[in-house]
């Protein structure tokens, strides 16, 4: 059995994920670990060309349904590309966002159906799964006023306060349901007490067989 794992990094916009996702690469790396860092929508060069797709498409209005297709079909190459191979070597793979994602923002925050998300979700990811979800949780206003000190927003950025409390909701719904796997950071805080959070995280990851 390979020994790869497959760690994903969740949250709102302006959470700290990318903050933190090389730092947790790092302490990976020392503890002896090959880290392949990557994120969603994105990842691979077309999956990558996807995402300006999904982020910037232009004059003409993207339809939600479009937006869930699009963000399939980077998953998908994304995973046959990259995840499952660097996984097969017995890489570990930190990923910025994954299927919660979907279940948070496409789900939850266009409202979309979801059984539509499920069969999707079965379908492109069949058997690969996150080993361990953190959720970096924090309050919509704080996160979007860090979101907005890094300039100018994109697409989904630039939706309303309602929609953001949603994905929130969503997320921290999943952690409660899916405990096994979610694990919750209080993101609102400083970045150090963010990773004083963190560490006890890679103690708990030493442990897996």
């Amino acid at each position: 059995m390979s020994s790869g794992r497959f760690i994903t990094l969740e949250g709102g916009e302006g959470a700290g994920k990318s903050s933190n996702l090389q730092w947790l690469a790092e302490q990976l790396r020392v503890k002896g670990h090959r880290v392949v860092v990557t994120r969603e929508p994105g990842g691979t060069v077309l999956a990558e060309r996807i995402r300006e797709v999904l982020l910037h498409p232009g004059d003409e209005p993207m339809a939600d349904d479009t937006e869930l297709l699009l963000v399939f079909a980077a998953r998908a190459q994304h995973l046959e590309a990259l995840i499952r191979p660097a996984l097969a070597r017995g890489d570990w793979v930190l990923c910025d966002r994954f299927i919660d994602a979907t279940w948070a923002y496409q789900g939850a925050g266009r409202g979309l159906d979801a059984g539509a998300i499920a069969r999707l979700e079965q379908l492109v990811l069949r058997d690969t799964h996150p080993d361990m979800t953190i959720l970096f949780d924090v309050p919509v206003e704080v996160g979007m006023a860090r979101a907005g000190e890094r300039g100018s927003l994109d697409r989904i950025e630039q939706e309303d306060q309602a929609f953001f409390e949603r994905i929130r909701a969503c997320y921290r719904q999943r952690a409660h349901q899916q405990a096994e796997r979610f694990r919750v950071v209080d993101a609102a805080l400083t970045l150090e007490q963010v990773r004083a959070q963190l560490r006890p995280l890679l103690e708990e990851m030493d442990q897996w067989p």
